[in-house]
């Protein structure tokens, strides 16, 4: 019974002090700033996605929470798919002008970037 247990438990080699828990330590904080307070910038790209065409917004300080409700109401507006990539919306297809107009309205400061 005893080497049944000691073979499922992890040796530790060093312990400094009490709990081993670091989850709150490898956190990161993450700000979440107003709308008023965000430079967004938004691009029609197909680099790398196979000739189909995507809008990125990107410049966003916000909680992964605060991004998917927020990704969650503008494919409901464009009528199209999307998914949240490293602090940035992919929207499906080219919705330029109807996203800057969306986010201007919620309160964002937007911008069209690239040609």
């Amino acid at each position: 019974m005893a080497a049944k247990r000691n073979s499922q438990r992890q040796p530790i080699a060093y312990q400094e002090f009490g709990n081993t828990d670091n989850s709150q330590a490898l956190e990161r904080g993450v700000p979440d700033l107003p709308p008023q307070q965000q430079d967004l910038r938004i691009q029609a790209t197909r680099s790398g996605r196979k000739g189909k065409t995507v809008t990125i917004i990107t410049g966003f300080q916000h909680k992964p929470e605060t991004l998917s409700k927020l990704l969650k109401q503008l494919k409901a507006k464009c009528g199209t798919g999307g998914t949240v990539k490293d602090n940035s919306l992919e929207i499906q297809g080219e919705h330029k002008q109807k996203l800057l107009e969306l986010l201007i309205q919620s309160g964002y400061k937007a911008k069209i970037s690239g040609g």
